[in-house]
């Protein structure tokens, strides 16, 4: 890894681009040495092993509700 520094405004796109935290997105970038690309395959990566240590989870409460207008154009989740 080299000392590339990555600037706010750099993270900041990362989050803008992707929705991950700050923090993911500064590490991505870190490791990927800036290449916008490789970080977004890098968030890309680990947000596919956080959803498989999730998978087993099974939802014991609650319900989630979903509706959309006649259109389609808009609709809203509802999760009690």
């Amino acid at each position: 890894m080299s000392n590339v520094t990555i600037s706010a405004a750099d993270v900041n796109k990362l989050r803008q681009q992707t929705g991950a935290g700050m923090m993911d997105c500064r590490k991505a970038l870190t490791e990927s040495e800036g290449d916008f690309e490789k970080a977004i395959d890098y968030l890309r990566a680990k947000g596919q092993k956080v959803a498989a240590n999730r998978s087993d989870r099974d939802a014991k409460e609650g319900v989630a509700i979903a509706k959309a207008t006649p259109d389609n154009k808009h609709g809203i989740v509802i999760q009690l």
